[in-house]
């Protein structure tokens, strides 16, 4: 039996990440569920998730003991938010039938089950358990940090991707703006070929003036969608911007669009922490160098500590590139040096990525075949799913 439909249209399932429980089921990441990203797990893992930890848990209710599944839906229903749950298995009692429905995102599927329908019920689920859309949810705004780990890593045009991505999925007028926050010499204007029209040091002490109004004085429209926040060339502004400038500015940015999407310099300033504490996700973009990649873990760990709020960055490794031999790190090797799961990976494809540069636009606009593109895509989809990690904007104090 089955109490969802199947999600149309479908939830993509790739880099979708499984906790499964039950030795059998990870045959399935080699078969219907071909893409996932499936980790065998046990109750104790189940009992020890944080929000966003996974997407997904599968349970078969067959391979364990009824105990053992009581106890892993007992620690779903106290997680807030807890990932949908899919419970497989021929003989489901109707104890286990009701507290598994009673979760807010949870399906039965009674064996034997057909692989389309197994695919349909993890669908269904996924699609669920997205919050609503940007321009659904009332008002409520999602905002994303994006920080290179070091120089060169491609942070600006990932920004730029992924700004562009969630303008083009809106459809609404002025639903995303991105803001480049290194205000002395920001790149994202140049990459966009728009002009950046923003003067925060004008403000001095006087952050409070900054309202929805002004906002729009220091906004480049680029796309219907998409608006730029980005500041004239001065070497000197982030010793005349101060904090209270830059946190006004994103309080007021937060209030009047659906998405705001930050390019984050990579060298701390007084109002770094501050800023990413109220984003919902951050991203840290390495290259695939072992020093990037030592970079990448040294900062993401400087970020989750000095945050203190159990947010955790996302760290995608850009550049990657097919190859069969050579010096640069796979995937695996890369998540051995970071000592942590990547992400996501950006595939390699100068020539996109250069060509638009020099005509001004996202390589979404100029390559949309691009690989760039498809994965950045993936990426966003995979972030957008994920319920608001933030209690508020950034706000000056």
């Amino acid at each position: 039996m089955s109490r969802t439909k199947p999600a149309s249209p479908p939830v993509s399932l790739k880099g979708c990440r499984v906790l499964a429980l039950g030795s059998a089921l990870g045959a399935l990441g080699e078969g219907p569920l071909l893409g996932v990203a499936m980790e065998m797990g046990a109750v104790a893992q189940v009992e020890q998730l944080v929000p966003g930890a996974c997407d997904l848990v599968i349970v078969d209710a067959d391979a364990l003991e009824a105990a053992a599944v009581a106890a892993a839906v007992k620690a779903l229903a106290a997680l807030n938010p807890a990932p949908p749950l899919l419970v497989l298995g021929a003989n489901l009692t109707p104890g286990l039938v009701r507290n598994v429905l009673r979760l807010e995102a949870a399906d039965i599927l009674e064996a034997p089950f057909a692989p389309e329908q197994l695919v349909a019920a993890v669908q269904a689920l996924l699609a669920e358990a997205l919050p609503a859309t940007a321009q659904e949810a009332a008002g409520a705004s999602r905002c994303w940090a994006v920080t290179g780990a070091v120089g060169g890593a491609g942070a600006t045009t990932i920004t730029i991707e992924i700004a562009h991505a969630l303008a083009s999925a809106s459809g609404k007028d002025h639903s995303v703006c991105l803001v480049d926050l290194n205000l002395a010499d920001g790149a994202a204007a140049a990459y966009l070929g728009a002009t950046p029209t923003l003067r925060l040091a004008d403000f001095g002490a006087a952050a409070d003036r900054i309202d929805a109004a002004m906002l729009q004085a220091f906004v480049t429209p680029v796309s219907k969608g998409l608006d730029l926040m980005a500041g004239v060339r001065d070497p000197s502004a982030f010793d005349a911007v101060g904090r209270d400038a830059v946190l006004r500015l994103l309080e007021v940015t937060c209030e009047c669009y659906d998405w705001v999407i930050l390019d984050v310099p990579r060298h701390r300033r007084p109002w770094t922490l501050e800023v990413l504490a109220g984003c919902d996700e951050v991203v840290v973009i390495s290259e695939l160098t072992v020093p990037a990649l030592l970079a990448a873990r040294a900062y993401s760990d400087e970020i989750e500590q000095g945050l203190g709020t159990g947010l955790r960055p996302r760290i995608v490794l850009n550049r990657l590139a097919a190859r069969m031999f050579g010096p640069a790190p796979s995937m695996v090797e890369a998540e051995k040096a970071l000592q942590r799961k990547a992400e996501a990976g950006i595939s390699s494809d100068w020539e996109a990525a250069a060509a638009s540069a020099n005509l001004g636009g996202p390589i979404a606009q100029h390559r949309p075949k691009s690989k760039i593109v498809k994965d950045v895509q993936l990426l966003v989809e995979r972030l957008a799913s994920q319920p608001p990690r933030r209690e508020a904007s950034p706000k000056a104090a």
